[in-house]
């Protein structure tokens, strides 16, 4: 059987696909796929072992053939593919959720939040060209993070960790999700608020919802002028779930106090307001980049791959009712 993989991927776990003797072809450029080099390498092949950057619709599926039983993607959102086009052809859609992947992006989400508390990024930035002239009263002030109020926008894996954190900073902390949730509320002592009243009076503000047709743009120009005047937005969740425009509008009226961001709304590229504006923080989407949660992820891509080829129900199927209308 044929797997394409459509970029090289940390440690040696695509390996053991080849010890199953299966025909392993991985895209010769270390970048982003383009359109016709997915187009040409999937031709044929039983299952493809894709990255968040590759779009994955109905046309691309069709264009590798009959045969392609599943699309393993390594990460673990999944809006880079049309699931409901995967799931009408009887293709199996598997990503790569873990422990290893949430406690590495809540870890990131405290670095920027420390890091814009501090004003870490622009006083290195400022000791390293040489202006430090010896210690002053009044430089680079930050803020302190015991007493303030964090809210946490999704209160999923990775938004639990994120709460839990904050109790050591002796946070007060609000989340917002679809429905309260007692059980988190009585281990983590959060409180439920909605969208509206967490943005009032939260002084940080970090994502952790899914890219969805309700949460692409949630925040815009109107939530932004809901926000505590002062107050910090961090995003690990996902770039779209930003409008940049109404972010850049925020911060250059002073609506809020600075921004944190490791995804973009149109990554890679960035609006040049965000790039120049000393009060943002940014990072190249690598939250989830740590030797633990990259080995994990590329341990269950390949699982599901091998699970799959061999008749066995992999872990993590994105849609589960395909499996029982899977192409075999």
């Amino acid at each position: 059987m044929k797997i394409f993989v459509t970029r090289k991927i940390p440690g040696d776990h695509l390996e053991k696909l080849k010890k199953e003797g299966f025909e392993v072809a991985i895209s010769e450029f270390n970048r982003v796929i383009t359109t016709e080099g997915l187009l040409e390498g999937i031709k044929g092949v039983d299952a493809i072992l894709s990255l968040l950057t590759d779009k994955i619709d109905g046309d691309v599926m069709d264009a590798a053939g009959p045969q392609l039983k599943l699309i393993s993607n390594y990460a673990v959102g999944f809006d880079n593919i049309d699931i409901e086009a995967a799931t009408k052809r009887g293709i199996i859609v598997c990503n790569t959720p873990s422990d290893e992947v949430n406690e590495a992006v809540a870890e990131h989400t405290w670095a920027l939040i420390l890091a814009l508390a501090r004003r870490i990024v622009e006083a290195d930035e400022a000791t390293r060209r040489g202006a430090y002239r010896g210690w002053e009263p009044d430089i680079f002030l930050g803020t302190n993070l015991i007493g303030k109020t964090l809210g946490v926008v999704g209160l999923g894996r990775i938004g639990s960790m994120v709460a839990r954190r904050a109790q050591g900073y002796k946070m007060n902390v609000l989340y917002t999700k679809n429905s309260p949730d007692p059980d988190a509320e009585r281990e983590l002592g959060v409180k439920f608020a909605s969208l509206d009243e967490l943005l009032a009076n939260s002084d940080f503000v970090s994502l952790h919802v899914p890219l969805t047709a309700e949460t692409r743009h949630m925040m815009d120009k109107d939530t932004f002028a809901k926000m505590k005047k002062g107050s910090y937005l961090i995003n690990t969740a996902r770039g779209q779930v930003v409008d940049e425009r109404a972010l850049v509008d925020a911060l250059a009226s002073a609506q809020i106090a600075g921004a944190a961001l490791d995804v973009f709304d149109n990554e890679p590229n960035i609006s040049p307001e965000i790039i120049a504006d000393q009060k943002v923080i940014t990072t190249p989407h690598i939250a989830s980049a740590t030797r633990e949660a990259r080995d994990k992820m590329g341990e269950q891509a390949v699982a599901a791959i091998i699970d799959t080829l061999k008749g066995v129900k992999p872990q993590n199927i994105v849609d589960e009712k395909v499996w029982d209308i899977r192409r075999k």
